[in-house]
């Protein structure tokens, strides 16, 4: 098979906007909960109402700080209950968002706001307040601080702003009306700007909640957004959770408050990026080793792996279900509960999970439904659903979606959900969009005989050796980031006689490792070269070459003293490894292992 289209249950709008998510939802439910906002050490809940009534409010205040129809606005923040009210606002004042990662550098601050002309901006705190001061454009008028209670300052600034204006600008707007611009973070290049619209917002969303209406309309259903919501599937989480009418409570600090967080509220399901679930995985293989249970943990894994594959097959022995049901009690039952107890599956998307991890989790009861998609994309083209499932795919098209695989193995996608196009980028877009107007991914992928698409690489990061062997790093790197002792890696070897990698440490499972090694006072500087850590990333390498044959296996790995970073801008927000800034930082590391 090489193409497949799956019929929408969600028609493209042909009228409307995303306002009316909280319009409607407010006049037929508005006692029920749909948010819950932090407050202290647990959660204030906030009705349907008081939802609508809080984002009116909002929106006045734009309007009477002069923001017009049209006009780009832009948010730099953490995930956080303001972001999701502040983007509804905008909407309600007739304007288009504009995200920017609370992490960008002045200089990328600088390129987004003067390229989308936005003509104000909310930030999270003062210091970055004072560090887009640095930058500002005359045109952006205005800049608040969400921290400083902008939604009180905006409240008291449109007191006199009247229902009517509001719902006049909101009105306004049609499915084709640009919502938002979201400046791709790729690899190379300057950023572009993707436009999504109204509609594109309404397909993605109205689909994906149809498709996986187990997760999203669930009675009582429930998910804590940790994501960044200026990454699209952040904001299709946010989206999608006010379609479903979901009980959506925010995390703004994933490294610090993530485990309070899920164990105060609770959530049903969770979405979240491969790196998420791999931290989870070795976090807990981790505190079982320094428990002196590391070998209960490895067996506990294997059996949760084998029961999901024995699902597959319908066919669950009799021994190996009584050896889960012990592990469920000793292993499975306590990574449950560090997710909140109450989780059931989680969406996976942003980079390819890898089938071992499918497996475990699914193996411990609870199921990640991978997908995969773009920015251009409005997020998810495809999913599994608890119907449709295979492990290591990333599903089949979500309704209304098309997919066809081009004779080169390219992936290409057409459909309500792709981007009108990049924002003032006519030779952008005809680089991206054929002649038949599909969309080019630039994602190499297979489709199975029942439509399950499989992402096995990247066209420009293909690696092609001396010897002409192609080599998709992806599948090398996913693999070498499951062990426990790995953060991040890059695979290299572009016109080398072999494949070599570079390999990060993580800094949090290094200090169980170095008080088990009996190494007290090392620091990862002083371990790179420590036949120890050699050996144990040795082991995590020849497990990654189990996945290739030999002539794309890794021949020599150098472990580097500092880790990869989105500040050091070595990685994107979506913790994807920017290649060449990564392989020119290390370019004597890299020529060291291909100098012998």
């Amino acid at each position: 098979m090489n193409e497949i289209s799956v019929p929408a249950l969600v028609p493209a709008s042909a009228a409307g906007n995303l306002t009316n998510l909280i319009t409607e939802r407010a006049w037929f439910e508005p006692e029920r909960i749909t948010m819950s906002r932090p407050l202290g050490e647990g959660w204030q809940p906030v009705t349907a109402k008081e939802v609508e009534e809080e984002i009116r409010a909002t929106a006045k205040g734009l309007i009477a700080s002069g923001i017009q129809i049209g006009d780009r606005v832009a948010i730099m923040a953490r995930t956080r209950y303001e972001w999701t009210i502040l983007d509804f606002a905008t909407w309600f004042a007739g304007g288009v968002v504009v995200p920017i990662f609370d992490t960008s550098s002045a200089e990328q601050i600088d390129w987004i706001l003067n390229d989308s002309h936005s003509v104000a901006i909310i930030v999270e705190t003062p210091a970055l307040r004072e560090l887009v001061q640095t930058v500002l454009p005359s045109h952006t008028k205005n800049v608040w601080a969400m921290t400083d209670d902008v939604l009180a300052v905006l409240r008291e600034a449109g007191k006199n702003i009247s229902d009517e204006e509001v719902d006049r600008r909101r009105n306004a707007l049609v499915p084709k009306t640009i919502a938002t611009l979201i400046y791709t973070s790729g690899t190379t290049g300057k950023p572009k700007g993707v436009q999504l619209t109204h509609g594109n917002f309404h397909s993605e969303c109205g689909n994906v909640v149809q498709g996986a209406s187990e997760l999203f309309l669930k009675p009582g259903g429930s998910t804590l957004l940790f994501l960044p919501v200026a990454h699209v599937f952040g904001r299709m989480v946010q989206i999608g959770s006010i379609t479903a009418g979901l009980h959506l409570a925010h995390c703004s600090d994933p490294v610090g408050r993530l485990p309070m967080d899920l164990a105060s509220f609770k959530p049903t399901f969770v979405l979240a990026v491969p790196r998420i679930f791999e931290k989870i995985y070795n976090g807990a293989e981790a505190k079982a080793e320094a428990a002196g249970k590391g070998n209960i943990f490895r067996k506990a894994a294997a059996v949760a792996i084998a029961y999901s594959e024995a699902l597959d097959k319908k066919s669950v022995s009799p021994i190996l279900k009584l050896k889960h049901g012990l592990f469920d009690k000793l292993v499975y039952s306590k990574i449950r509960h560090g997710m909140g107890g109450k989780v059931e599956a989680a969406i996976s998307g942003g980079a390819p999970l890898g089938t071992r991890l499918g497996h475990f989790y699914r193996g411990i009861g609870v199921t990640i439904l991978e997908g995969y998609g773009l920015t251009e994309t409005t997020a998810g083209a495809t999913l599994n659903l608890y119907g449709a499932h295979r492990v290591g795919s990333v599903g089949r098209p979500i309704p209304g979606t098309s997919i066809k695989i081009a004779e080169d193995g390219e992936v290409l996608i057409r459909g309500p959900i792709v981007m009108d196009g990049y924002w003032q980028n006519d030779a952008a877009n005809a680089e991206v969009f054929n002649a038949e107007r599909w969309f080019q991914t630039g994602d190499l992928g297979k489709l199975d005989d029942e439509g399950f698409l499989y992402i096995v690489g990247r066209k420009k990061e293909i690696i092609v050796t001396a010897g002409g062997k192609n080599v998709a790093p992806a599948v090398l790197e996913d693999r070498l980031r499951a062990h426990p002792l790995v953060s991040q890696c890059l695979v290299v070897g572009d016109n080398q006689p072999f494949i070599a990698a570079l390999v990060t440490i993580d800094p949090d499972a290094i200090k169980s490792w170095i008080a088990n090694n009996k190494k007290d006072g090392a620091t990862i500087a002083d371990l790179v070269n420590d036949p120890d850590l050699v050996s144990a990333i040795q082991t995590a390498v020849d497990e990654a070459n189990k996945a290739v044959s030999r002539a794309e296996s890794i021949r020599k790995f150098t472990i580097l003293s500092t880790d990869f970073t989105i500040a050091g801008g070595h990685l994107t927000a979506k913790l994807s490894v920017k290649r060449h800034v990564v392989a020119k930082e290390f370019a004597k590391e890299i020529e060291a292992l291909f100098a012998t």
